[in-house]
């Protein structure tokens, strides 16, 4: 069908001209963010037609293989040789070539490894930090794609190198594929479609059906957002849990009497183990203080860095309070109330500390003249983050 002749999704066109500095007015095709998040997350599709235009790829293909070979970085082969769906996982230590129809490479965290992927992806904080998930690129040969499936997240596809077929609908049934290696939808029925052009981009809330097919060699940048299931929420919050329980005393059962059935478990048993298990309570300051480290822990694949040469304490300050400091890329700062969470750690601060925190947390940096500001603790926290290589000078 030729999709945008009878198009029901939503298509803003515009001429603004992007401007490099990765905050522009065609981003979401004119509207604000408030317009965003009120008529189309979570809700519906929106196609924007050059969102960023005259988008350059950010790494280029030869780059983004090398990418995939390191052991630190997370990648996916998928190939449709024969009508066989294959997937095998990174480090990519051999591709099949370019040349060749019918595989894609799929590149987790970019925005990890590279300053030009983290700064479009911090295009999008309009959406919080803790929502915000990574940058993945997928290079695609002619006739590549991962099949027609769901995510279970909002994303934003946009195409950054030649062109994409895609074929979208808001089916009910998310029947899969029996036995295929990747998680394929049995009864794909397309209710659009429409080619993307670099600068292009194509928003899908969480479970819309949607199937990419590249046209010729393409690459498209996925940003893809945080939806952490409760079940996995459930589970790591009892082990926080456990590390704060203060259950004193033992089981003991000076008042027992002979046992008529053995292998039963006394009721007066249940209730003394009920009692004191009930003890166990946790407050909205706890859920705050979980949330905070678990959405601020890295990824179990991301590394960081020391500096080679670390500069003593002494000249450290020196130079803060000349450079000021940024956070890594890697780095992921959060804050709540009087906490602040960075990479899975968490602390109280003070009113004028948190001050100083919570804008290093909203900005990513501290310009020297904020940076000359902070408290004695703070500086001795930034000095302990930046030898842990959370954070840089400026």
């Amino acid at each position: 069908m030729r999709a945008e002749s009878r198009l029901q999704l939503s298509i803003l066109r515009h001429a603004t001209r992007y401007n490099g500095g990765m905050k522009n007015s065609t981003l979401l095709g004119g509207l604000s963010p408030a317009q965003f998040l009120r008529d189309y997350w979570h809700k519906k599709p929106l196609l924007i037609r050059q969102a960023l235009p005259g988008f350059i790829p950010l790494l280029s293909p030869d780059a983004l293989f090398e990418l995939a070979r390191r052991d630190d970085v997370e990648s996916r082969l998928v190939t449709h040789f024969k009508q066989q769906w294959q997937v095998s996982n990174g480090p990519a230590s051999e591709l099949p070539s370019t040349a060749q129809k019918d595989w894609t490479l799929l590149v987790q965290g970019v925005n990890l490894h590279d300053d030009g992927a983290d700064a479009l992806l911090r295009q999008f904080r309009f959406i919080p930090d803790a929502r915000l998930d990574d940058l993945m690129i997928s290079y695609a040969t002619d006739n590549g794609g991962v099949g027609p499936h769901f995510d279970s997240y909002d994303v934003f596809l946009l195409q950054a190198h030649g062109q994409r077929r895609w074929k979208i609908g808001a089916t009910q049934d998310l029947t899969l594929v029996e036995g295929s290696a990747l998680k394929i939808l049995k009864n794909f029925k397309p209710e659009q479609e429409f080619i993307l052009e670099p600068g292009d981009m194509l928003y899908l809330p969480p479970q819309y059906a949607h199937d990419g097919t590249a046209i010729g060699e393409c690459m498209t940048y996925s940003i893809g957002f945080r939806a952490p299931p409760f079940q996995e929420l459930g589970e790591a919050f009892l082990q926080f849990m456990a590390d704060s329980i203060d259950l004193p005393g033992r089981y003991a059962d000076p008042d027992l009497q002979a046992s008529k059935h053995p292998a039963e478990i006394d009721a007066g048993m249940l209730a003394q183990i009920s009692d004191e298990l009930n003890k166990v309570r946790f407050t909205e300051d706890d859920i705050a203080i979980f949330v905070g480290e678990y959405l601020s822990e890295p990824k179990a694949s991301v590394f960081f860095e020391s500096p080679p040469r670390p500069l003593t304490l002494a000249r450290f300050t020196v130079a803060l309070n000349k450079r000021g400091v940024a956070l890594s890329r890697k780095t992921q700062m959060l804050y709540r109330g009087k906490h602040v969470f960075i990479n899975g750690e968490s602390f109280a601060a003070g009113r004028a500390d948190k001050a100083s925190l919570t804008l290093l947390a909203d900005q990513r940096r501290l310009d020297s003249e904020a940076a000359a500001k902070v408290s004695t603790d703070v500086l001795e926290a930034l000095y302990t983050w930046y030898e842990d290589g959370w954070i840089t000078l400026g």
